[in-house]
């Protein structure tokens, strides 16, 4: 059982930044595929990035790649993810979810992850 907690939401202009958390409890982030994913208003979830277990690997979605980082602290047991350069269309409420199968064809795949965040609002303004 993995208990994941998201913070760090806000609202931001365009081009800021803003670092969102996701706190894990019950399993070790190291040993855990932990996914960030978003969703706006009347649109479905979209995968954002991951960060694989064990070995760390990080994914990205095309609309996020270069101005988003995902990374995790194993000593804070915390994933995080930084998000440079913000728009408009970064606004959505943003979900951590995680993981502890081997998921490496579905990482993106939001029915992949059987545990979830109740997520937290970013809003860019123009």
């Amino acid at each position: 059982q993995v208990q994941v907690m998201e913070s760090g939401g806000g609202l931001v202009q365009t081009g800021d930044s803003l670092r969102l958390s996701c706190a894990a409890s019950g399993r070790t982030v190291r040993s855990t595929t932990v996914a960030w994913f978003r969703q706006a208003p009347e649109k479905e979830r979209e995968f954002v990035a991951a960060v694989r277990r064990n070995g760390g690997y990080t994914y990205y979605a095309d609309s996020v790649k270069g101005r988003f980082t995902i990374s995790r602290d194993n000593a804070e047991n915390t994933v995080y993810l930084q998000m440079d350069s913000l728009k408009p269309e970064d606004t959505a409420v943003y979900y951590c979810a995680a993981t502890t199968s081997e998921i490496l064809s579905a990482i993106r795949s939001a029915d992949a992850y059987y545990y979830w965040g109740q997520g937290t609002q970013v809003t860019v303004s123009t």
